[in-house]
């Protein structure tokens, strides 16, 4: 027991001898907490649009009114003809067109349907997904309005019309931050737990004081133990870190119990510190360690469920995260 405070005592003098390690592992997680949620959006929202509206009728109005007023879009310009509309995309003045054809309230009217043609700009398909997707959603709305409206006329015979509504029991104003400030904090201490255990054993090797330890009176547990539990309280630290940079920032608080998380977070620290550990047995420089820590990050982050549901990974990819000790953490 003795050795191993030795051990301890002389790995902590080195960290907080090194400012490196301490900024990265004290200032690096509290800035990049507070700016990736802002950065890491899944939101879209002010999509340029342009209208080319042929119509200039009381409907085609309407519908630009509450498409405008969506929250989603803004209004860029009313372009004459739909060739203009396209050098607005051209020259990235707009995301999305919407042409309104000539006669489209006329044919709403007395045949009960029209059309409306919506052209994407498919260069950022997450934004043109989205954007294609609101603009569908807000036409089915105002069709729907158009329905009820019709229902009250005489020469309409009143169908009966099933509405749906939906809430959502948690994060029920579907705020992103909820779920990407825990992912995020996942992923800072999959990064200090892999990589500062492997970059700390590499360096004993280049430095050459791996040959004193080896020849030194411990024990193999000792020496491992040693190095693992230095950075395994700066990670516990940092896990303390975010969830008060969690509260702080986005008032976000854990329902649960914070002492279950803690002992999640010892283990999934202990989990990370040994594949840092064995990465550094491989690794002959602190170089090669660097590039073979951050594979190892990026196959476990990518596929942990924070920014792929893993229902809908396929069936290989599934068998991966049941040993992804990322995917266990997001989840708690």
């Amino acid at each position: 027991m003795k050795k191993l405070l030795v051990i301890l005592e002389k790995e902590f003098r080195q960290v907080f001898r090194n400012p490196a390690i301490l900024r990265m592992v004290l200032i690096m997680p509290v800035i990049q907490l507070i700016v990736f949620p802002f950065a890491a959006n899944y939101e879209v929202k002010n999509v340029l649009l342009s209208v080319v509206d042929h119509d200039h009728s009381s409907y085609s109005q309407k519908f630009i009114s509450k498409i405008t007023g969506s929250g989603y879009f803004n209004l860029t310009d009313f372009s004459p003809s739909f060739n203009k509309a396209m050098e607005s995309i051209e020259s990235d003045k707009a995301d999305l067109v919407i042409e309104i054809p000539a006669g489209f309230e006329r044919n709403l009217v007395k045949e009960n349907k029209s059309t409306m043609l919506i052209a994407v700009n498919a260069v950022n398909g997450t934004k043109a997904n989205l954007g294609g997707a609101y603009a569908a959603n807000i036409i089915r709305e105002f069709n729907a309005e158009i329905q009820m409206e019709w229902i009250s006329f005489p020469r309409f015979n009143a169908a009966p019309s099933i509405e749906i509504t939906s809430s959502n029991w948690y994060n029920p104003t579907m705020n992103y931050k909820l779920f990407m400030v825990p992912g995020i904090l996942v992923t800072l201490l999959t990064i200090i737990g892999s990589l500062m255990a492997a970059l700390n054993i590499v360096h004993e090797k280049e430095v050459g004081t791996i040959e004193q330890i080896n020849v030194s009176p411990i024990t193999k547990l000792q020496f491992i133990l040693g190095k693992l539990i230095p950075f395994w309280v700066l990670g516990l630290v940092t896990l303390t870190l975010g969830l008060i940079v969690s509260w702080l920032f986005y008032h976000i608080i854990p329902i649960g119990s914070i002492a279950l998380i803690y002992l999640f977070g010892m283990v999934f620290l202990f989990t990370l510190l040994g594949i840092g550990l064995l990465i550094s047995t491989y690794a002959e420089t602190q170089t090669q360690a660097t590039f073979v820590s951050f594979f190892v990050m990026m196959l476990f982050m990518l596929l942990g469920g924070l920014y792929t549901p893993i229902e809908s990974m396929p069936e290989w990819a599934k068998w991966i995260t049941k040993i992804n000790p990322v995917a266990y953490f997001i989840e708690v």
